[in-house]
């Protein structure tokens, strides 16, 4: 069972890089081109409405309500009511996501009232921001069609994941990153506002995942037709399970938004600085932390269905796939979370300081960084531990602890206003936190799941590798006018090179320490 994890996570972390490099690829070109100021600003604003969305509609909610579903219709062995299901959930969810796509479009001047709130008051008075109200409001016209797009992504993607083709969805996301570096190089430049340029990438990245994944729906035999069921019982489960879940999952999204509207009562750049720092830590909570997610979700869901006259030992079998997820997570977000620590300012040099994006922009940026730094281990444990209600199908403990979390935040985000766009982060980080310890804390309650003695063990042998790996770059790393300095092909060599010697050393420190293969293959 572990070592056929292992292999499906393999493949679903090579093309999350992949595209999570590609991802970083485009925030180079477009840090280059529109910098940290107004035009990143507004861009930054109107994608990350739908992208919000995306995570209620699509690969959040619903993935973790649809997926446990779909996999007791394929447990009954009979395709014709497998299709039959698919077709009324994909039509009945596509339905209402046209609704919300079609008003968000129409009505995108209110919603940038609601979450641009700063903007629209200049607006409304006249002020140094009107503009950023207008060309918003403009530009999630262009960006909100993405949302429909990118829903029938993951429903198509939930599906062939539950298959075990894991590859597919994993490899979807490298196409909008293609089409907006596309857009950014070649049509950006030629209009008056380059941002105009960037959210056609946005569409048509969306438009090009669409279109990638209906062949292998059609391969797999489940390309139906989308029927209108509202009432149909499968898809009432998936409504009953969804809609909790719409508060549980994406309690994170909704910080976000929240650190979004109060940004827009800060100085120019601060929705920038906070974007980029941001993308940092997206990059290993995608490729390790949402990858891991991906590949035990539908393992665990099996074992939640599977024959009830042995269900002690699809407990047994619930628990250790659980416990190799939280293995995983720390084996791979340690390391990150003291790698970013201590290379931030440099990979923000690295990767954005040009153009339109200055020293005092990574200074900026760094400091949002290294305080969202401080949750990332959480941010990745919530993506494990969820799934240890999702799988049961329990989606009310999570709404529960995701609104705990989420009003958290807000009182966070009150006590952090003197600190600004910094607080925001701080904010984030410790909502992220608490998030996790109720997740663990309701499993470990409930006899779900207990951390086992070896993983706190293989924990300590972790953080003592990690460290040592943390103070070997710490001494390599020049200072940060020496980076500076330094040319583009310099900086990124220097950047190579310690990274380069920090998987060595923290691999040796791994054997060192006592930690084998096996250990990463089985509940040893």
């Amino acid at each position: 069972m572990s070592k056929k994890l292992l292999k499906s996570g393999v493949i679903v972390s090579g093309f999350t890089l992949l595209s999570r490099l590609l991802g970083l690829l485009r925030d180079v070109i477009v840090a280059n081109l529109i910098g940290a100021g107004a035009f990143a600003d507004v861009f930054l604003f109107a994608n990350r409405i739908p992208n919000f969305l995306r995570r209620l509609f699509a690969e959040g909610a619903f993935s973790q309500a649809f997926v446990p579903v779909l996999a007791e219709y394929r447990a009954k062995g009979n395709l014709s009511e497998t299709q039959a299901f698919i077709a009324k959930v994909s039509g009945t969810l596509g339905g209402l996501v046209t609704i919300v796509t079609a008003l968000g479009m129409i009505a995108s001047p209110i919603v940038v009232m609601i979450f641009g709130t700063g903007w629209f008051l200049d607006w409304l008075h006249g002020g140094v921001n009107a503009e950023k109200f207008t060309q918003a409001s403009f530009l999630l016209k262009i960006t909100f069609p993405y949302l429909w797009f990118i829903t029938f992504v993951a429903l198509s993607g939930a599906i062939l994941n539950t298959l075990g083709k894991f590859s597919v969805m994993a490899f979807s996301p490298v196409l909008l990153n293609v089409a907006i570096i596309g857009c950014a190089l070649w049509l950006a430049p030629h209009l008056d506002r380059p941002d105009t340029g960037l959210a056609i990438g946005v569409f048509l990245g969306g438009l090009l995942q669409f279109l990638f994944q209906l062949p292998f729906l059609k391969k797999a035999n489940l390309l139906v037709r989308p029927r209108w069921a509202w009432n149909d019982a499968g898809v009432k489960k998936i409504r009953k399970l969804m809609l909790p879940a719409l508060f549980g999952v994406s309690v994170t999204q909704i910080n976000l938004l929240l650190d979004t509207i109060i940004a827009s009562f800060l100085m120019t750049g601060s929705i920038s600085w906070l974007y980029y720092s941001d993308r940092l830590i997206e990059f290993p909570l995608g490729l390790f932390g949402i990858a891991i997610s991906t590949v035990i979700l539908p393992t665990l869901s099996r074992h939640h269905v599977e024959n009830k006259t042995s269900q002690a030992a699809n407990n047994q079998h619930f628990h250790h796939t659980m416990d190799w997820g939280v293995r995983m997570i720390l084996l791979l977000g340690i390391p990150a979370m003291i790698g970013i620590g201590v290379l931030a300012r440099p990979m923000l040099l690295v990767l954005f300081m040009r153009g339109q994006f200055f020293l005092s922009d990574v200074k900026a940026a760094s400091f949002s960084l290294w305080a969202f730094n401080c949750g990332l281990l959480s941010f990745m444990m919530i993506k494990i531990l969820a799934n240890g209600y999702y799988a049961r199908q329990d989606t009310k403990t999570p709404v529960k602890i995701g609104i705990i979390a989420m009003v958290s935040n807000m009182f966070f985000n009150l006590l952090a206003i003197p600190f600004g766009y910094i607080g925001l982060a701080i904010a984030s980080a410790m909502s992220a936190t608490l998030n996790a310890s109720l997740l663990y804390r309701g499993l470990h309650k409930a006899n779900i799941y207990q951390i086992s003695r070896q993983t706190w063990l293989f924990l300590v042998k972790v953080i003592v590798a990690g460290v040592v790996m943390g103070l070997v770059i710490f001494q390599l790393s020049p200072e940060l006018m020496l980076w500076n300095a330094f040319s583009f092909v310099q900086r990124l060599h220097w950047l190579l090179w310690l990274v380069a010697v920090a998987v060595i050393v923290y691999a040796a420190m791994l054997l060192l320490v006592g930690i084998r293969p096996r250990h990463l293959l089985a509940n040893k």
